[in-house]
């Protein structure tokens, strides 16, 4: 199987079902099963409600499906054009290596393209090495003088009513 064997659809109601397995997929291959909150409803109403949150694809080998990526419009302030960030890209174990990874970055950054986006960003990992390597050969420059910070829970419920 090459790469041309895959196509990628955008996610439609239909899928949520779909979309949440492969959530929960993804957070058992990164171990944090125990974070996942999502619901059918819920990401029924971020993807499809009256005012969407984010966009997701889904790429399939003939047809089953063997990954997704969600995404969603960003804004920077230094380049004064939006960009597109990938919350997540997931590939099942037997497709890997295969070609759908790669398929799905190049239907995103087209999407950017189109959609005359500045950039295109993600977060990966430290430990995901085979990850960071396989967003390298395609060109990506991991930003390590950057870090990641985070409200969530209690803390930003303390801060959003301060």
């Amino acid at each position: 199987m090459s790469a041309e064997d895959f196509h990628i659809e955008p996610a439609t109601e239909a899928h949520v079902p779909l979309l949440l397995q492969l959530i929960t997929e993804l957070a058992e291959y990164e171990t944090l099963t125990h974070l996942v909150a999502a619901t059918e409803d819920g990401l029924h109403q971020a993807l499809f409600g009256p005012r969407p949150a984010a966009e997701a694809v889904v790429a399939y080998a003939g047809d089953e499906p063997v990954g997704f990526a969600l995404f969603f419009q960003n804004f920077s302030t230094f380049v004064g054009r939006p960009g597109l960030y990938l919350e997540d890209l997931f590939v099942r174990p037997k497709w890997r290596g295969k070609g759908a990874g790669a398929r799905l970055l190049k239907h995103l950054a087209a999407i950017a393209v189109e959609r005359n986006y500045g950039r295109m960003e993600w977060m990966v990992l430290d430990w995901n090495e085979t990850a960071i390597d396989f967003y390298r050969r395609l060109g990506a420059k991991p930003l390590e003088e950057w870090i990641l910070c985070r409200l969530t829970g209690d803390e930003l419920q303390r801060l959003g009513r301060s």
